[in-house]
């Protein structure tokens, strides 16, 4: 079989032997023996700042890392196919979508094996290849309908985003263990492609999700070091972007910055984990319950203080500090809903580029050429990296300051309801899926379930004067099981009934549906 002309029909007695070649399980088992147990002890220190924070500790800044803050150092210089960022776009890794997102006129492509991602073995193996593919050029696809798809001559900046610390790959074991899925993913793809991206005049280039702490950052770097040395690479080859979308992290983003100095491609608003990071940390906390989704907007001052916050720390230390995604998509049945869908656009991006943002994301080709001309015409440069605004000062107080406003039942009904939508169509392996002309992912399916819990927990009355009560919770999700479609509704209502109702909040979503998943 041509791994070029890769059928979806391809199944995983033909995807393993091409995509866990004996020296790249080498390379695998290396990676989990030497990190895997300080992974462990970082997700333990996880577990116990959160119960600092349910005993009344609020975190802020760290005490004993105030000279980092302080003192005047950068990252290393910029490559030059990371220095204009100004367009983005993210999808899963899928071969039609690859093929799309690099064609797209964005500036960079950040394939996710993440929050887009359902992480089936058949998913993971064929992304994969996908990937393999693409960074030696023979990719293509060809549609049900016969359509042929293929690379153009000038493509976008690839980025791979692996999977979060806190997850496992169940289909991979080194040493009796299932092995971290963030070292399963980022090792493949750097083992298979390092040196042919070298080769191409790119690079080996990442984003980093839900990373909580500078520590984080700083076994993340010691993984670069250690695949770099492995593999005869300089160090400082790989470049890195850490996602902001948590609390913790977003109080720790210069010594984030600091850890990954030498591998860093700047920072990145993801403003949806972001929320949902803020809801479960607080989450035993009655002052602070945050109102509908639809109210969480960027102007509201907790998440304008963490934009001011990235923005100026980026800046301080010569490198990116890159915008949030537009998860708006064409509405090609309805000209006045998609002129009004492709404003809200416009005005994201046009508040993002006068923050100082450097760079944006968007979810759809169609939305590419909006955002580029926003860029274009507020960014003549290839980045914002020299504005600078030394009078930010953001504190503790702004990062933690809790957005008031309703609770609507229409607002707990459109949380049940686009949660089952995304958990049911993630359970048969899609993880970036339209719904109700915005594409979800994982990040926007944690905010609807947290935010239920949270409501539930504190019994918060809806602007309607009823409390949200289990038996509400309960009639709410048997209404929408019974009104949606999907093969898999029966068991999605059940996982997102239990995740809502049980006193135990789950740390993720993904965590716990992974077990329904092969």
């Amino acid at each position: 079989m041509s791994t070029s002309s890769l059928p979806r029909s391809a199944t995983i007695n033909e995807l393993e032997p091409q995509v866990l070649t004996p020296d790249a399980q080498a390379f695998l088992t290396k990676l989990a023996r030497e990190f895997e147990g300080r992974r462990q002890e970082l997700l333990a220190r996880r577990r116990v700042r959160q119960q600092e924070i349910d005993s009344g500790q609020l975190p802020g800044f760290l005490p004993e890392t105030a000279s980092i803050r302080k003192q005047d150092w950068t990252v290393a210089p910029i490559p030059h196919d990371l220095l204009d960022r100004r367009v983005e776009i993210t999808g899963p890794v899928d071969r039609k979508m690859i093929i799309n997102a690099l064609n797209s006129g964005a500036n960079v492509y950040m394939a996710d094996f993440e929050d887009s991602n359902s992480p089936t073995w058949q998913n993971n193996l064929e992304g994969q290849l996908n990937l393999r593919d693409t960074v030696s050029g023979t990719i293509n696809f060809t549609g049900p309908e016969g359509k042929q798809y293929r690379l153009n001559a000038r493509v976008a900046t690839l980025l791979v985003r692996p999977r979060g610390w806190h997850l496992d790959e169940k289909h991979f074991e080194a040493a009796g263990k299932p092995i971290s899925a963030s070292l399963f993913d980022f090792g493949l793809f750097f083992f298979h492609n390092a040196k042919r991206l070298i080769a191409n005049g790119t690079g080996p280039y990442f984003y980093l999700p839900k990373i909580e702490s500078y520590l984080e950052a700083r076994l993340w770097n010691d993984v670069f070091c250690l695949a770099q040395d492995e593999l005869g690479i300089p160090r400082g080859t790989i470049r890195a972007t850490v996602l902001i979308e948590t609390i913790l992290a977003a109080l720790e983003m210069d010594e984030i910055l600091y850890e990954l100095r030498d591998h860093s491609a700047g920072l990145n608003c993801g403003r949806w984990d972001y929320i949902f990071s803020f809801i479960k940390k607080f989450r035993n906390r009655p002052d602070f319950v945050l109102p509908d989704r639809s109210i969480l907007t960027m102007d509201k001052h907790f998440l304008k203080s963490y934009v001011e916050l990235l923005i100026h720390t980026c800046h301080r230390r010569g490198i990116h500090a890159m915008g949030g995604m537009a998860a708006q998509i064409p509405i090609k049945n309805d000209p006045e809903a998609n002129r009004r869908a492709l404003d809200k656009v416009r005005q994201d991006k046009l508040r993002e580029v006068n923050a100082g943002h450097d760079g944006t994301w968007v979810a759809h080709p169609g939305l590419v050429l909006i955002a580029k001309e926003i860029f274009d015409t507020h960014m003549k440069e290839p980045n914002q990296i020299g504005r600078h605004q030394p009078d930010v000062h953001i504190t503790n107080s702004d990062l933690l300051d809790v957005t008031k406003g309703d609770i609507t039942e229409e607002g707990l009904r459109w949380n049940i309801d686009v949660g089952l939508q995304y958990l049911e169509a993630w359970l048969r392996g899609l993880g970036c899926v339209p719904i109700y002309n915005l594409m979800e992912d994982a990040a926007t399916a944690e905010i609807c379930r947290a935010q239920v819990w949270q409501w539930l927990r504190h019994r918060a009355t809806l602007s309607n004067g009823r409390r949200v009560t289990p038996k509400l919770v309960h009639s709410v999700i048997a209404e929408k099981r019974d009104s949606l479609h999907g093969t898999r509704m029966l068991e999605a209502a059940q996982i997102y009934e239990h995740m809502m109702t049980n006193p135990d909040f789950a740390e993720f979503l993904t965590l716990v549906a992974y077990d329904y998943i092969d």
